[in-house]
């Protein structure tokens, strides 16, 4: 395997792992935590994480896809298992991708706009419950996309 593909490789590998294990502690401990404070409490604490999270993510699911493209160009030969499962890869994570801009990013918006008050945490409950319905979704297509990326990662290098 060429230099150059083993570099792109090991970006990639290292974006696709880190996206859907920060991804994934979320849907294990960060949100799960989160639901055992008091409804109030959660609901500013969730509004600071979005706000975090929506000037950081943007950049790093960018980057994470993004990482796919030159494993692809240097990889081109759609005939050999390494390319296939690391355009699977991409695709999972373009789907991800796809459920948090149409489906996460509305609810994110309206929870954020919530007013910090106790007549705020009934909605915010309903939306939180929407929310996390997706994000498991979310992470599916997120494991999926990492294992089919490790795969292609393993293809090549069987291949050689």
């Amino acid at each position: 395997m060429r230099a150059s593909l083993r570099v792109a490789r090991l970006i990639n590998l290292a974006l696709a792992r880190m996206l859907t294990g920060n991804e994934f502690s979320g849907l294990v401990a960060i949100y799960p935590a989160l639901g055992t404070v008091p409804s109030l409490a959660r609901l500013q604490a969730e509004q600071a994480i979005y706000r975090r999270y929506g000037r950081l993510m943007p950049v790093y699911m960018s980057a994470t896809l993004a990482s796919f493209l030159p494993v692809l160009a240097l990889d081109r030969d759609p005939a050999i298992p390494s390319f296939r499962f690391t355009l699977g890869g991409m695709a999972c994570y373009v789907a991800m991708l796809g459920v948090t801009l149409i489906r996460n990013l509305p609810l994110n918006k309206r929870i954020e706009a919530l007013p910090a008050a106790e007549s705020s945490t009934e909605e915010f409950r309903e939306l939180r419950e929407r929310w996390d319905r997706l994000h498991a979704v979310r992470n599916v297509l997120n494991i999926v996309g990492l294992a089919c990326t490790c795969l292609g990662a393993l293809a090549r290098g069987a291949a050689k």
